[in-house]
């Protein structure tokens, strides 16, 4: 199956469950997905404001030669100053509103004071260091769209408009496991002592880390011995109260391969081979809740290699997560850069290859391209997404994707 064709499907999957959505403190939103527009009930700033320290002034006052001016009145932000006369002018600080018969602020480093009286060493312009009403926002304006993720900067602009409570969509509650009886947690046995053929789980490590920068809740349920009942009882477990079941391990057709099986008995189960490398074997489905086949848990199972696993749950449960969420984007921005690199062997798949930035503003390629070694996720800042039947040559434009865009 082609990417495109999966991932439609992965898609449509998301958006055809139920939204779920929660009112929240804008000091708990960061990160998530706003499901309501936010209209601007006043104008930002309310009314003409300075933008420096400074004097308060009329231009025209300022055109009469060695004109000096008396500064009659002290204006402090949060404070309302009065009518500035002809031949006046007003102290007036950052954020205070400008006074009537003021046009223009001039910076306290341009001006000579002695006593109340004020001698302007430059010329002045109309509505110079002047914050004008409405210029950041308008009465009625959308400031944050349904579907935005948001972040310490939109958290901020809903604040200026007065909101302290923001509905956005519920955490999305994933269930996540392991499955393989050569995986052995870091602490539990030292080096040394490793039974052969036995590794580490890694890949429980980035994926729950994954999880999280997507704003899920993650139960993690650990590794899941490689037999039939253990596999069942685990995946029955975790389709109560959570939306999606993601493993890691287990998707294939080999006789250690239960989670297919499974799947299949609790509920329904699509096994794709994908047309992508790395990260071929990938499996979706649902988990039917005990006694009520109307509720249903999502399934999706990841590849075992390590490397495998993460550019899968990158390419495709990472929209299907912020889909959940009702993001508005789903993917992530494409990037063409050059390549500082051959690679005269096409493969039939489509492949994702681990490449970093180089100070000459090209991709530089990970030596080792292999699904096994995770190394190249860590020395690499994004992916390479080569079509198909497709060499690259040496300054070659080619597609790139951000890692610091894939990992929120």
């Amino acid at each position: 199956m082609s990417l495109e064709q999966a991932l439609e499907i992965v898609i449509s999957q998301a958006h055809a469950a139920p939204m779920k959505a929660e009112e929240i403190s804008c000091f708990e939103a960061d990160g998530r997905v706003l499901l309501t527009d936010l209209i601007a009930p006043l104008e930002v700033p309310s009314r003409d404001n300075s933008a420096m320290d400074g004097y308060a002034i009329n231009v025209a006052d300022s055109i009469v030669p060695n004109a000096a001016l008396k500064v009659t009145q002290r204006i402090p932000a949060g404070t309302t100053g009065q009518t500035l006369l002809a031949g006046q002018a007003a102290r007036i600080f950052t954020g205070a509103w400008i006074p009537d018969g003021a046009d223009a602020v001039v910076m306290q480093e341009d001006c000579l004071l002695d006593g109340e009286q004020l001698q302007l060493q430059k010329t002045v312009l109309k509505g110079q260091w002047i914050r004008k009403q409405g210029e950041d926002v308008k009465l009625g304006q959308t400031v944050l769209k349904a579907g935005e993720r948001l972040n310490p900067a939109s958290l901020g602009l809903a604040a200026s408009i007065g909101q302290n409570r923001l509905w956005v969509a519920k955490k999305p509650r994933v269930a996540l496991f392991s499955t393989g009886d050569e995986l052995v947690m870091p602490g539990e046995v030292e080096p040394k002592d490793m039974k052969p053929g036995s590794i580490y789980n890694s890949n429980r490590f980035f994926l729950r880390s994954l999880l999280i920068r997507l704003g899920c809740e993650v139960t993690d349920m650990g590794i899941v011995p490689d037999d039939q009942e253990s596999t069942m009882d685990a995946l029955s477990f975790a389709a109560q109260g959570h939306d999606l079941i993601l493993t890691s391990g287990g998707v294939s057709v080999g006789e250690e391969d239960h989670v297919k099986p499974s799947v299949q008995a609790l509920g329904a189960l699509n096994l794709w081979s994908l047309s992508m490398k790395p990260g071929k074997p990938f499996a979706l489905g649902h988990i039917n809740a005990a006694g009520q086949s109307s509720l249903k848990t999502h399934f999706m199972g990841l590849p075992g290699n390590p490397v495998s696993s993460f550019v899968t749950f990158l390419i495709l449960v990472r929209p299907f997560l912020l889909a959940l969420q009702g993001a508005s984007h789903l993917l992530p921005k494409i990037q063409t850069l050059p390549a500082h690199f051959e690679l005269p062997k096409a493969d039939a798949r489509r492949e994702f290859l681990r490449v970093k930035k180089n100070d000459q503003g090209g991709l530089d390629l990970f030596k080792n391209q292999s699904s096994g070694v995770l190394t190249s996720c860590v020395w690499a800042d994004g992916l390479l997404d080569n079509p198909s039947q497709q060499t690259i040559k040496y300054g070659q434009m080619v597609s790139y994707l951000s890692f610091s865009e894939l990992f929120t």
